[in-house]
């Protein structure tokens, strides 16, 4: 199998790339990322180009299989219109031409966060992204759009990714020593962890599964349990004061995402994973066990 990977220098990339490359039924890997990869191997072969590039299309010929990672998650110095390109339009692009090239497998990595906020969620709850959350809104908008232009790709939303990879401010919140104040009960969240991402992603690949798939471990936890379990004289942080300086660092400094990235650590939002166990899917991390994995490491 020839596949092709999008964003081939992310975070996930660097999880994935080594599995897909000493797998017997992968023949070739072709990426594509604005940054080179730090992962090499003969059968790996990346060109670094913007998917929006009009080249992209050509190669995509002779792909069996397509691999969508490549979005902008933290707005940073990106404007909003050059970040709806990407996330969006490009992508819709991307896949439209997948299909124009006869790639038969199209897997795209979505996330938990178009549903917004619940419990147990199920892959056909209804998408409720937060307000001002530009990151969620464009998966919600890509997916909705796929559900009717390539029904039969597979849409994969992880939870909260962590892992020696994770994105360095998901580790920032883990590590330091604040925790938002909020009423109680707390809200809660899951996790899970790169290495069980990689496999759902890999087991699409060789499956006959189509759809949205959900990707969580089954344990949920709180944002202020996690911080008091490592930080025992952690100190509460008024959440209005958290995001206005999450909002100053991205207006100001280009740093970061906007302020409703934080939103979302004030909502429960945990989802049933069951529709993705039928599949053979296991996680082998439980959110804690995702969350030591960032805890433990140096750097």
């Amino acid at each position: 199998m020839n596949i092709f990977i999008t964003g081939s220098a992310s975070h996930l990339a660097q999880a994935l790339l080594p599995g897909l490359c000493s797998s017997p039924q992968v023949s070739k890997v072709t990426g594509i990322d604005l940054r080179p990869s730090a992962f090499q191997h003969n059968k790996f072969h990346e060109t670094q180009m913007d998917v929006r590039d009009p080249r992209l299309p050509a190669l995509l010929r002779g792909q069996d299989a397509l691999i969508h990672l490549a979005f902008v998650v933290l707005r940073g110095k990106v404007s909003i219109a050059d970040m709806f390109a990407i996330n969006v339009t490009a992508s819709q692009r991307l896949f439209d031409a997948a299909r124009d090239a006869n790639i038969n497998r199209l897997i795209h990595l979505s996330s938990t966060s178009v549903y917004g906020s619940g419990c147990d969620l199920k892959e056909t709850d209804t998408f409720n992204p937060l307000p001002g959350f530009l990151y969620a809104q464009h998966k919600a908008a890509l997916e909705q759009w796929m559900t009717s232009h390539h029904p039969r790709a597979v849409r994969l939303r992880p939870h909260i990714i962590l892992g020696p990879h994770a994105q360095p401010l998901l580790k920032t919140l883990i590590r330091q020593p604040f925790y938002i104040r909020l009423p109680d009960p707390q809200p809660l969240l899951q996790c899970v962890h790169e290495a069980d991402v990689a496999a759902a992603i890999q087991l699409a690949l060789f499956s006959e599964a189509q759809g949205a798939y959900n990707l969580a471990a089954p344990d949920s936890f709180s944002f202020k349990a996690i911080i008091k379990k490592y930080h025992t004289l952690a100190l509460p942080l008024p959440f209005g004061v958290a995001r206005a300086a999450l909002g100053a660092s991205c207006k100001w400094f280009g740093v970061g995402g906007e302020p409703a990235w934080l939103d979302g650590v004030g909502k429960t939002l945990t989802v049933d994973c069951t529709k993705t166990r039928a599949l053979g899917w296991e996680p082998q991390f439980s959110s804690l066990g995702a969350i030591d994995t960032i805890m433990n490491q140096i750097g």
